[in-house]
C-alpha cells in the first residue's frame, strides 16, 4: 500500500467528495447551478459562446489561488484594497548623489579663493567635470 505525503505539510487538502475538500465540492455544486441559471438568462441577449465562457470563470473561481489566498480572501482584499481603504502612494525621488556633489562643490568654494577671472573659469570647469 503507498500513501502520497506531501512534501509541505501546509499544502495538504482533505479530500471527501469525489476528490474534492468539502468547500470545492460545496462551490462546484454552487457553479452547476449558477452556471445553468446563468445561461438560460444571458443566452437571449449574448451569444452561446460568450455565455459558456461566463460560466467557466464562474465555476473556475473556487479552484483559483492567488498568492496562497483562495478566491474568496482574494476577493476580499482586493475590494479592500481597492475601495475601502485606498491609498495615494506618491513617489518622491531623492538624488543622494547631487546633495552630496554640491556639499562638495561648497566645501572647495570655500577653500578655494577667489584670485582672478582665469581661476574662476578653470575652477568651473574642475567642478563640472567632478559632476
Amino acid at each position: 500500500m503507498e500513501v502520497k505525503i506531501n512534501r509541505e505539510i501546509r499544502n495538504y487538502t482533505e479530500a471527501m467528495f469525489f476528490g474534492l475538500s468539502l468547500r470545492q465540492f460545496i462551490f462546484s455544486v454552487c457553479a452547476c447551478v449558477v452556471a445553468v441559471g446563468l445561461y438560460f438568462l444571458m443566452k437571449p441577449y449574448v451569444g452561446t459562446e460568450t455565455v459558456s465562457w461566463m460560466c467557466i470563470l464562474g465555476a473556475a473561481l473556487d479552484f483559483i489561488k492567488y498568492n496562497g489566498m483562495i478566491s474568496e480572501k482574494f476577493i476580499y482584499s482586493w475590494i479592500k484594497s481597492e475601495f475601502l481603504i485606498p491609498k495615494k502612494l506618491v513617489f518622491h525621488s531623492t538624488n543622494t548623489y547631487l546633495e552630496l556633489m554640491n556639499s562638495y562643490v561648497d566645501v572647495i568654494n570655500m577653500y578655494i579663493p577667489l584670485r582672478d577671472s582665469v581661476q574662476t573659469a578653470s575652477r568651473r570647469v574642475f567642478v563640472k567635470s567632478l559632476l
